[in-house]
């Protein structure tokens, strides 16, 4: 089941400022929280639901990945619920809302850095290399782990040391009125750890912005839709924190001749009202070569005929499909004055009142006599 979007689910725009994003939340999670809504599946529903939008919106590196690639940027790093219920006892809210609103992180435990965004590239290939299979160079901008630091945003061997103000543990206690809430450590940002001499090239961040070259095996039968994952080709986390993976999006680009449906193509075939009335045998093309296609005489404009096994295999396998030749006969056109005149003998020896000829045309107009007959 697809999930819905997080600005919908938390109902806010997708302007909506951290403090809305709050507010929107808190009064979703007390109004859904199981503690309130025992035996209620829908109610815990939907209170995964917000408590995983509401994570995502209020992570900046998340909710930056979540605006450019939508769920495939964040999947696998949205956060779920705790225990009790499958989604928390009631306490969990004063971690969840309370400690948001005082800035808290919530549960005493250090955050450590992010992992890497998640990315989408969306790769153009044409329909002969979709159904046989290819490799393909991709340049992908992204952020990559500093050479210069190895990712650990400390200059030389200088290594991140534990913060002095929250002990290394990331958080910071304070009190509210009678609540002793957790934040965020503010002078190391939940991390832990500070670096006193910051890498000059990446400035401490661990990762710096490059475009790189990639190679992407495209399995055989690939179609519109189909995603490729690249573990670990993603973004850099900062100060060496995972890197992310890269989802290159299959797009199969519009063919001159075929049309695909499925694992069945599609082509037109142009025929002669000739060869359409006696009968013929013509060369059509399929992905692998030509083969010949016997046309019986009196065929008409949209008849189908199927070469089986002359389709796409689909890369989860099976068997091959079809292909499908569609008859358009093709009224001539630029006759010389001796050519019209053939025609001409030929429609005066054509009976009028004798519908073998044109089976199709006789049915047409007696049906449109018996429509203004009933009027």
């Amino acid at each position: 089941m697809s999930k819905r979007d997080y600005y919908e689910v938390l109902g806010v725009s997708r302007e909506a400022s951290a403090d809305e994003l709050k507010k929107a939340y808190r009064r979703l999670a007390m109004k859904h929280h199981p503690d309130r809504n025992p035996d209620n599946a829908e109610a815990e529903a939907k209170f995964k639901e917000a408590k995983e939008a509401y994570e995502v919106l209020t992570d900046d590196n998340k909710r930056a990945a979540y605006d450019r690639f939508g769920h495939a940027g964040v999947d696998g790093q949205a956060g779920g619920g705790h225990g009790g219920h499958g989604a928390g006892g009631f306490g969990d809210i004063f971690g969840d809302i309370f400690g948001d609103i005082f800035g808290g992180a919530g549960g005493g435990r250090r955050r450590g850095p992010s992992r890497g965004a998640d990315l989408r590239y969306t790769l153009e290939i044409d329909l002969e290399r979709a159904v046989k299979g290819s490799e393909e160079k991709i340049r992908v901008p992204t952020w990559a782990v500093c050479e210069s630091c190895t990712g650990s945003g400390a200059e030389g061997k200088d290594k991140p040391v534990s913060c002095a103000t929250c002990a290394g543990m990331g958080q910071v206690r304070m009190q509210q009125g009678f609540f002793t809430v957790q934040q965020a450590c503010p002078t190391c940002r939940g991390s832990g750890t500070v670096i006193k001499n910051p890498c000059k090239k990446c400035q401490g961040q661990g990762r710096v912005q490059k475009t790189k070259t990639l190679s992407v095996s495209i399995p055989a039968g690939v179609d519109t839709g189909d995603r490729i994952r690249l573990a670990g080709e993603g973004e850099a986390g900062q100060n060496g924190a995972p890197t992310g993976d890269l989802y290159v999006q299959i797009s199969v680009l519009e063919h001159d001749i075929f049309q695909r449906d499925g694992n069945d193509l599609y082509c037109e075939v142009p025929v002669s009202f000739v060869d359409a009335a006696l009968g013929g045998e013509l060369e059509v093309p399929t992905l692998d070569g030509r083969v010949k296609l016997k046309v019986p005489a009196e065929t008409q404009t949209g008849k189908l005929f199927r070469l089986r096994g002359k389709g796409v295999t689909s890369v989860r396998g099976g068997s091959p499909g079809d292909l499908m030749c569609r008859i358009a006969v093709e009224t001539p056109v630029g006759l010389s004055g001796q050519q019209k005149d053939l025609l001409r003998q030929f429609q005066a020896s054509m009976s009028k009142e004798d519908s073998r000829h044109n089976p199709r045309k006789t049915n047409w107009f007696e049906g449109v006599r018996r429509f203004f007959d009933g009027l």
